[in-house]
């Protein structure tokens, strides 16, 4: 099975820009600016969750301006709880275990994604935490057959590697299941909590899987080569689960086709069947039975998702849920007998909406949206279209334009970060911030992004400032062309990868870019990867051959060649850098060398260090800090329209010296 992964991805900001603001022209200036806190503050509710008895119901919810677990009971699902009292940065992840009892989390300590792993009985409001600090907790596996038990991975005895454990989270007793000496990166368990298959890195990027026989002798297993990837086709291959019986292994295979297929493995008779596979699209996301694990549909995602069914009771469920919802359906929770349903309702143009469906009676209720104050406003359209690079690869991509844009506008390049990432049609808070501000936003699926064949991501293969930066420059003179972006009112923005781009674009093609921003994005490749996690270790070898290998001398002139730091001389824009504190992923000396060079040679810039930030921004009043900056930023240097300032600035966790520094700046809004 997929390991339950409660780890919080980058919550990747947004851009920015500085100079003289001149009025946008072929924008009508009557479209109502959206607030920047209903925009970018925390939703009403989200990650809406059902007991797997289906009485209560549970979701994410401000308690004092933080996000927490709420619970409520089935019937009066708008009479929530909160059971946790988290005054930090939030909750972002959270499960019910099987007792109907017990809510588990992860949280880590201001962005350093160390995870510490929480359970909280719902009854009494007690939360303990059943892991120490520094140290990175994952959880692998739950099963209904052991509902006061959960399989977890620590890192503490070494930090590049998670041993594995059968918690209580009763009492707290850990039984080690799995002493983690061959160095195995991902691992497979049954419902009856036997381990069955682990992967480990290969030399050269690839992963190979073993079978797992427990010995007469606790922990000790024998191993049995199941499976060799190769780089190609670690992406786009990994086994998803076993059913309940634990005869039937799914997994996403890519192996000998572009798109990889859903595939079936008796483990009995190790006879293979091929479900399905997708026509433009890798498979993504399935839905399987929650109690016996046959997987029941499958979706793939080229420019909008799409759900592709196994079983025709859920076709017919899912086909009558379409007839009310206007967006793209999804299914958030299902209860163990399922007979419940929390339903997503995913539009472009406006919030997430949820619903409860019954299963037995065909009946659809409303429950609440994701951002409620959000509905009174107009929201763009986002157009997925396809964008051909000079060398003829097509880049699926996204456009959204201001509401009312006549001719061509200010474009916002926005570049997703990864590289192993994509972006997706959906609402998209970013996208629509800048259209409101009067801005098109385009979003590039490059070279190296998921979600097209495996031969997509390798021609990204070391094109870091390469064939990746010629795809999104391919795609700005699309929008030129297509008489969509003004050519003089162009800028670049993105975070982490997306960061990189941002920079590289700045140092090489400020023909191109009036303005760049930068959230944690790395400067110098060499110490990227010289500082990456210790638990990245396991993907070392695949990085090494995406980026450039830091163990030999021609890979390191690789890395220093790509690295923006490396030509900071041509950088002659104006630049945004916003980073965390406690980044683990790109550090906050990515930054620190990027400011000091361009201090030195007084090129002009914006720096925002946020103390209590990772690698993104999760504090409400850091993104509202952030986003006053960014869009005063955009406004100065392209002419669109931005929301004054208050007292942003006030409860932010900023360095001190640029709280000042930039209170002095923007004081007068």
């Amino acid at each position: 099975m997929k390991k339950i992964a409660i780890i919080l991805t980058a919550l990747i900001a947004s851009g920015l820009g500085y100079f003289m603001h001149k009025k946008q022209e072929n924008l009508s200036m009557n479209t109502q600016l959206i607030p920047r806190e209903v925009l970018f503050g925390n939703p009403e509710k989200t990650m809406v969750r059902l007991s797997s008895n289906g009485q209560q119901i549970s979701y994410l919810a401000n308690f004092n301006g933080v996000l927490n677990i709420f619970t409520a009971k089935i019937e009066t699902p708008h009479e929530g709880v909160a059971i946790t009292k988290d005054t930090g940065r939030g909750i972002r992840q959270y499960f019910w275990l099987y007792d109907n009892q017990h809510i588990v989390y992860l949280k880590d300590d201001g962005g350093d994604e160390n995870w510490r792993i929480h359970v909280v009985n719902i009854s009494i409001k007690e939360d303990k935490t059943f892991t120490p600090e520094k140290v990175n907790a994952q959880i692998y596996h739950v099963s209904d057959k052991f509902p006061e038990e959960i399989l977890v991975g620590l890192n503490d005895r070494d930090p590049s590697y998670h041993d594995v454990y059968r918690l209580n989270i009763l009492t707290g007793e850990k039984i080690l299941i799995l002493q983690n000496d061959r160095h195995f990166s991902d691992f497979i368990f049954d419902d009856d909590y036997n381990l069955r298959f682990a992967t480990i890195t290969t030399e050269g990027g690839g992963a190979e899987s073993f079978k797992a026989t427990l010995t007469a002798e606790p922990g000790k297993y024998t191993w049995e080569s199941f499976m060799k990837v190769g780089l190609e086709d670690v992406y786009t291959t990994e086994p998803l689960g076993i059913t309940k019986d634990g005869n039937i292994l799914y997994m996403l295979d890519s192996r000998g086709y572009d798109l990889n297929v859903l595939k079936e493995i008796n483990l009995e008779t190790k006879a293979e069947t091929v479900l399905a596979q997708g026509k433009k699209a890798d498979i993504g996301s399935i839905m399987s039975h929650p109690h016996t694990g046959i997987i029941e549909a499958y979706s793939t995602n080229y420019l909008r998702p799409e759900w592709i069914c196994l079983d025709k009771e859920i076709e017919d469920h899912l086909n009558t849920i379409k007839q009310t919802l206007k967006g793209e359906v999804g299914v958030a929770s299902r209860t163990l007998d399922d007979h419940l349903w929390v339903v997503t309702d995913l539009k472009d143009d406006g919030p997430i909406g949820y619903y409860l469906y019954n299963k037995d009676k065909k009946a659809l209720t409303f429950l609440f949206n994701q951002r409620e104050n959000l509905t009174k406003y107009q929201l763009a359209k986002m157009e997925g279209l396809v964008i051909k690079a000079r060398d003829g690869l097509e880049l699926p991509s996204y456009l959204t334009k201001p509401i009312n844009a006549k001719g061509p506008v200010p474009l916002i390049l926005l570049v997703h970060g990864g590289p192993v990432a994509r972006d997706a049609w959906g609402y998209y808070p970013e996208a629509q911030w800048l259209a409101n501000r009067g801005y098109a936003v385009l979003q590039v699926n490059y070279r190296a992004s998921t979600g097209f064949g495996k031969s997509f991501i390798s021609k990204g293969d070391r094109e870091w400032g390469a064939k990746m930066h010629e795809d999104l420059l391919d795609a700005v003179n699309w929008a030129i062309k297509e008489g969509i972006a003004d050519p003089a009112k162009i800028a670049i923005y993105g975070g982490s990868y997306g960061g990189y781009a941002a920079l590289w674009g700045a140092a090489h093609s400020g023909d191109v870019f009036k303005c760049a921003v930068d959230i944690v994005g790395p400067s110098n490749l060499q110490t990227l990867m010289a500082t990456i996690p210790p638990y990245w270790k396991p993907f070392l070898e695949q990085l090494y051959q995406r980026i450039g290998d830091n163990r030999t001398e021609e890979g390191l002139a690789l890395l220093k060649e790509r690295s923006p730091l490396t030509h900071v001389d041509k950088i002659h824009i104006p630049v945004l850098i916003a980073q965390g504190e406690k980044d683990p992923r790109v550090k906050q000396a990515e930054s620190e060398q990027i400011v000091a060079a361009m201090k030195v040679k007084n090129l002009g810039y914006i720096y925002m260090l946020f103390m209590d930030e990772g690698h993104g921004f999760a504090r409400p009043e850091n993104k509202f800090a952030f986003y006053a900056v960014a869009e005063r930023f955009l406004a100065d240097n392209l002419g669109g329209k931005f929301e004054g300032m208050t007292n942003e600035f006030d409860k932010t966790t900023l360095a001190p010296e640029h709280k000042t520094e930039l209170t002095a700046r923007f004081k007068n809004g």
